[in-house]
């Protein structure tokens, strides 16, 4: 009996150290979440702070200030076209062997248009329209424009010189069936029939001179 009891106060003694180690280790700390279930709480450690400066939004441009349309000017009346004349040949008045008749320029057209300056003018022959000697020489300066309305007509005076003062020989004689005519600025012609004689060669003078458009 003497030994059981001395076993059992050993066994209880070891038990008491037991409790005693367990009661000395400190609690692990929880946090409790919404559900109420815990959950370990690692160590954390605070992110360096930043040194750089936020990036700036560009800046919104000032808007344009309101313009306003520009005034249209009215538009300006444009040169007469070939399609828009119409030709006739006036009668004449002779000056030392030149005999000046008018070209005129009627606008047959449905506006006004603008005409000014020197018209291209030669004596052509044949059915094929082929040029007789050299075309008109411009005489005098060029004339201001002029606007011309429907129905109004204008001319040129053009002179024709008297070819059968110049020798046959470097004149050439030859039959015309009329003129080919340019209206200023344009590079159409027109045919006004005008028949007689001009010269094919080079005579010593200008068989043709032609002047400024006027009124």
């Amino acid at each position: 009996m003497m030994v059981v009891g001395g076993v059992a106060l050993a066994m209880l003694a070891v038990g008491c150290d037991t409790t005693s180690n367990d009661a000395a280790s400190p609690p692990v700390p929880t946090i409790s979440d919404a559900a109420g279930a815990t959950s370990t709480t690692a160590p954390t450690s605070e992110a360096p702070t930043s040194t750089r400066e936020p990036a700036k939004e560009p800046a919104t441009p000032a808007p344009a200030p309101a313009t306003r349309e520009p005034v249209k000017e009215p538009a300006s009346p444009r040169e007469c076209q070939t399609s828009e004349l119409k030709l006739s040949l006036g009668s004449g008045q002779g000056a030392a062997g030149t005999v000046y008749r008018p070209l005129r320029f009627t606008n047959v057209g449905d506006r006004t248009c603008v005409i000014q300056g020197f018209p291209g003018v030669s004596y052509v022959t044949g059915d094929d329209g082929r040029q007789v000697g050299p075309a008109a020489y411009r005489v005098g300066t060029k004339g201001p424009a002029i606007s011309l309305a429907p129905g109004a007509t204008v001319h040129a005076p053009v002179g024709f010189t008297q070819v059968g003062n110049y020798d046959p020989a470097e004149c050439r004689p030859t039959h015309v069936r009329g003129l080919r005519v340019y209206p200023p600025h344009e590079y159409d012609s027109m045919f006004l029939p005008a028949p007689g004689t001009g010269c094919a060669g080079d005579p010593p003078g200008h068989q043709l001179v032609v002047k400024t458009v006027t009124r």
